[in-house]
C-alpha cells in the first residue's frame, strides 16, 4: 500500500475557496487511485468533530493550531509560514514512513527541524507568494494592511529561493510559475489545479442573467466587482447577479441603488451550481497574475459563456475556450455581443476539458512522480 503525508495549510473541507478546493479534490482523487493518505492540517480550532467526506477519503488525520503569538511578526520567516510550527507535526510524521506533500510554501516551516532524509519531500506551489503578497499590497486600500502585505511579500522572496531547491519535485499551479521554478531549483512539474468537476452540463442555449461570484472580502475580489459594477451601470439593459457570502455592508449599498443589479448568497455548493446553470454568461476579473482561478474551472463545466481578463488564466487551452478582454472596453463589448448569441459550446468544452484537465489524469501523474521508486 502506497502512503503519503499532506499537510495542509487549513482543513480542507468544506472545499468552498480556490487553494483548499485544490487540497480537497487532490486528496479524493489520490484516493479513489488507492493512496492512504496521513492529512495534516493547520487551523484555528479544533473541530468538533471531522465530516465524513474526509473521512471517508483519509487514513489519518490530525490538527495543529496556529500560533497565535503577535512576536511572530517580527520573524525573518514570513508570517503565514511561522504561524505553522508545530512540535506535534515533527512527532506524527516520523511515526509513519512516507512521502511527504506540503500544500503551499506556508507549511513547510518544520523542514528545517526533520532529523532524517527518510521522508522524501514534495511542494504543491500554490502561488508564487512574493507576487501574491505583492498583488495583495496593491489592491489594498487600508494603509496598515497595504505595509503588511508588502513586509510579507518581502520575506517569501528570500524564504522560496532558500527552500524551492529542497524538494524532490515541485507541482505548479501554472505555466508562469512553472517556468519560474524550472528556471531556479530544475525540480518543476506542471499539474493544473484540482476543481472537483467530472462532466460538462449539456445546457439550453440561453441563460437569464450575467454572474459575478467570489468572496468579497479579498481586495482583488473587491476591486474586480467594483470595476464590474461600473460597467453594468452603462448597460442597464442587462441584469448582473452578485453571488457571495461574503459582501460588506458598503457593497451591499452600493449594489441595491442599481436597478439591474441583484446580490445573493451562495451558501451550498448547490446553489452555486443552480446560479452557474441560469447564467447567460459570467464575469471573471483579475487583478492578479497567479495562475488559473478555481472558479474559471466551475464556470467552464457548469455555465455558459465565460468572459475574462488575462490574470483568470495562463492557460492557453483554457483562454480559448473563452471571452478575452485585454480591457474593460473590451470586457463590455463581450458582454453586448454574447447576450445575443445562442450558446452551443458544450460538446466542444467536453472534448477538451474530459481529456486534458481531469482530476483523475492529474493524480496518475503525481503518483507517478511521488512514488516513482
Amino acid at each position: 500500500m502506497k502512503e503519503l503525508h499532506i499537510i495542509s495549510f487549513n482543513y480542507p473541507y468544506p472545499p468552498s475557496y480556490g487553494g483548499i478546493i485544490d487540497v480537497y479534490y487532490k486528496i479524493k482523487a489520490l484516493s479513489d487511485l488507492g493512496i492512504k493518505i496521513h492529512l495534516h492540517c493547520f487551523i484555528d480550532q479544533i473541530p468538533d468533530k471531522i465530516d465524513p467526506e474526509v473521512k471517508e477519503i483519509t487514513e489519518n488525520i490530525f490538527f495543529y493550531k496556529k500560533k497565535k503569538n503577535p512576536l511572530v511578526y517580527f520573524s525573518g520567516t514570513p508570517f503565514a509560514a511561522a504561524i505553522r510550527g508545530s512540535e506535534d507535526l515533527i512527532k506524527n510524521i516520523e511515526k509513519i514512513k512516507a512521502p511527504l506533500l506540503f500544500e503551499g510554501l506556508q507549511t513547510t516551516y518544520i523542514i528545517q527541524f526533520l532529523k532524517d532524509k527518510e521522508h522524501p519531500l514534495y511542494l504543491r506551489h500554490h502561488n508564487n507568494e512574493t507576487e501574491y503578497y505583492k498583488g495583495l499590497s496593491l489592491s489594498e486600500k487600508n494603509l496598515f494592511k497595504k505595509l503588511i502585505y508588502r513586509i510579507e511579500s518581502l520575506k517569501y522572496a528570500g524564504y522560496q529561493k532558500k527552500m524551492l531547491k529542497k524538494f524532490e519535485a515541485v507541482f505548479c499551479l501554472s505555466e508562469k510559475e512553472y517556468k519560474e521554478v524550472e528556471n531556479y531549483s530544475g525540480n518543476a512539474q506542471l499539474i493544473h489545479l484540482f476543481h472537483g468537476n467530472q462532466s460538462v452540463k449539456q445546457l439550453d442555449k440561453k441563460g437569464n442573467y450575467f454572474l459575478f461570484h467570489g468572496d468579497l472580502t479579498t481586495a482583488d475580489n473587491k476591486r474586480a466587482l467594483n470595476e464590474t459594477i461600473d460597467l453594468f451601470k452603462t448597460l442597464p439593459q442587462y441584469k448582473l447577479v452578485v453571488a457571495s457570502d461574503r459582501a460588506g455592508e458598503g457593497i451591499k449599498r452600493k449594489i441595491s441603488a442599481i436597478q439591474n443589479i441583484s446580490l445573493t448568497s451562495i451558501q451550498t455548493t448547490e446553489k452555486l451550481h443552480s446560479l452557474l446553470e441560469n447564467a447567460h454568461g459570467n464575469i471573471l476579473i483579475s487583478y492578479q497574475n497567479s495562475g488559473t482561478k478555481v472558479k474559471l474551472f466551475n464556470t467552464l463545466y457548469n455555465s455558459r459563456f465565460v468572459i475574462i481578463n488575462g490574470n483568470i488564466t495562463d492557460d492557453p487551452v483554457l483562454t480559448n475556450l473563452c471571452l478575452y478582454g485585454t480591457d474593460m472596453t473590451e470586457i463590455r463589448q463581450h458582454i453586448i455581443t454574447s447576450a445575443e448569441k445562442e450558446y452551443h459550446d458544450a460538446e466542444n468544452r467536453r472534448n477538451i476539458l474530459e481529456n486534458t484537465h481531469s482530476d483523475k489524469g492529474k493524480a496518475e501523474e503525481m503518483i507517478s512522480t511521488i512514488f516513482k521508486n
